[in-house]
């Protein structure tokens, strides 16, 4: 097994030579490389995080989100109107995911079809689930990981006649610590870190962690080299050192939000118009509600349950597209909504109130529970360089503003149905209601504009995504990038619109098609 990182690597420049580089180590990158690697081809992986294991994951937040969150989870959109979520380590942003593994449903591999995406038929995708399936021993979590904010999320839901069911986790001897977000110290949550990371390893592929990808060295329409920075871990910037690396084919797979950026920084041989366009991220809005008895939001697992019964938008008339105006009137809908999982500490950083009002806040957090929902974005955004730094920009109205909305109103009903005293909506103005009734008002008068509100955005794509021109899209259905001979995307950043459920499954599995077609394009296997 080789991994190189800091500061081993801040001794020296550094050459290499492989069959193919991929940057990135997330669930796009590593599964593409142990896919390649253990195909019997030359791979070498490059990630611009740090590389941790169980030793380092201390369960302490602040210290594991300057370990394993990009930006040390303070970055944001261009407006502040969004958090991003991402990851910066290897094994990327499944290290700190609540395992949630979803199949891509078929409804949206039908919409990505008639958004031009060709070549990843519903059975093809279907043997490489099940496969990733059995790789990540995924299961419904059982009734031993339900804390009771999802016991409460459940009942609330059957009593309000939704769909809800079983989330399936990617877990092996889960003992329920409640730390999924600062990193397994157990192992026990199947993330790339603990799969396909040590799978590409043993079967040759090397590793260099803390260098970050800069620029790829074109011969016509061939990528030949791609040029490293060696960063010094504990401050993020160029050590000075430089890695090369000669490869015969690149797979970029450095994740929704560093995907474009990276390309928007190379001289691609072929002006790429829609590239940074069509992004999404599915901006998470929460409910936070106070019980008249101990909910404990952070113990067990996450995401035992969740609400599906709003996953697809309602429309009086046609349904609507992302990033297409043409639709019907919009009724309700269009985003999964589960129960929250929140530490301490997180929960001091985004309740609101400050003094008084804080702390009798904070004395109740024991009877703190809540809810998340993973909007379904359908007014695209963007990303882009200015000044040579990234821009991401996250619209919050239209579309995107009504889905908001009606998460929020759903998510209250379902709080006040199994017991609720008070909601919070964690707004800067700090919206608060006691009473059922007042919840369309209370939403209706909410201000949703920059810095108002506290929004995630977990899962980013579309910023390259994949189509039938390079005047509307950025990769073919080969996950080739137009223009270029021998450079690839396998992230989710290929996808045409986002996929309505957890995208980790379905990263996986575009990987491996994509990794597949490397290795027949360029070695022949």
């Amino acid at each position: 097994m080789t991994v190189r990182q800091w500061p081993e690597l801040a001794g020296a420049d550094v050459e290499e030579r492989c069959d193919v580089v991929v940057i990135g180590s997330g669930c796009g990158g590593a599964s593409a490389a142990a896919r390649l690697a253990e195909a019997g081809l030359d791979v070498v992986i490059v990630e611009q995080g740090g590389y941790y294991t169980k030793n380092d994951f201390d369960q302490r937040e602040v210290n594991m989100l300057a370990r394993i969150d990009g930006g040390r989870g303070l970055h944001a959109s261009e407006d502040a109107s969004v958090n991003l979520t991402y990851g910066n380590n290897v094994g990327g942003a499944s290290v700190h995911y609540w395992a949630d593994s979803y199949r891509l449903p078929r409804d949206r591999l039908q919409q990505w079809h008639s958004l031009g995406m060709e070549g990843h038929d519903s059975e093809l995708l279907a043997r490489h689930f099940t496969e990733i399936e059995q790789d990540l021993n995924v299961h419904p979590a059982t009734d031993a990981y339900v804390n009771r904010m999802n016991q409460l999320l459940h009942d609330g839901a059957e009593r309000l006649g939704w769909h809800v069911a079983r989330v399936p986790q990617a877990r092996k001897a889960c003992v329920a610590s409640g730390h999924c977000m600062q990193g397994c110290a157990y192992d026990a949550k199947q993330s790339q870190l603990v799969t396909y990371v040590p799978r590409a390893l043993a079967a040759g592929a090397r590793l260099y962690a803390d260098c970050r990808a800069e620029q790829l060295a074109f011969d016509g329409r061939r990528a030949k080299r791609l040029g490293c920075s060696i960063l010094d871990r504990p401050t993020g910037r160029s050590s000075g050192r430089r890695l090369d690396i000669d490869a015969k084919a690149v797979v970029v797979a450095a994740g929704g939000f560093a995907t474009p950026e990276f390309l928007l920084r190379q001289r691609l041989p072929e002006r790429l118009p829609a590239l940074g366009q069509g992004f999404f991220c599915n901006p998470c809005p929460l409910v936070h509600a106070i019980f008249p008895d101990d909910v404990i939001q952070w113990r067990n697992i996450p995401a035992a349950w969740g609400v599906e019964e709003f996953r697809l938008g309602r429309y009086d008339g046609p349904e609507r597209v992302f990033g297409h105006a043409e639709h019907g009137r919009y009724r309700e809908g269009g985003y999964l909504l589960m129960a929250n999982q929140l530490q301490p500490a997180t929960l001091a950083a985004i309740l609101p109130g400050v003094g008084p009002a804080h702390s009798a806040l904070m004395r109740q957090m024991p009877r703190l529970g809540g809810t998340i929902a993973w909007i379904d974005d359908i007014e695209p955004g963007t990303i882009r360089l200015e000044s040579g730094r990234r821009r991401v920009s996250v619209p919050l109205s239209g579309g995107n503003a009504e889905r908001i909305r009606d998460a929020w109103r759903k998510q209250a009903r379902l709080l006040f149905e199994v017991g609720a005293s008070e909601l919070l909506f964690g707004d800067a103005e700090d919206t608060r209601i006691t009473r059922a009734a007042d919840i369309d008002r209370a939403v209706g008068a909410i201000v949703l504009r920059p810095a108002r509100n506290v929004l995630a955005a977990p899962h980013p794509g579309g910023g390259a995504r994949m189509g039938l021109r390079s005047a509307d899209a950025v990769v073919n259905a080969e996950h080739r990038v137009f223009g270029a001979d021998n450079v690839y995307v396998a992230d989710p950043s290929v996808f045409p619109s986002p996929p309505s459920v957890d995208p980790s499954l379905t990263i996986m599995a575009f990987s491996f098609v994509a990794a597949d077609i490397v290795r027949a394009a360029h070695f022949g296997t």
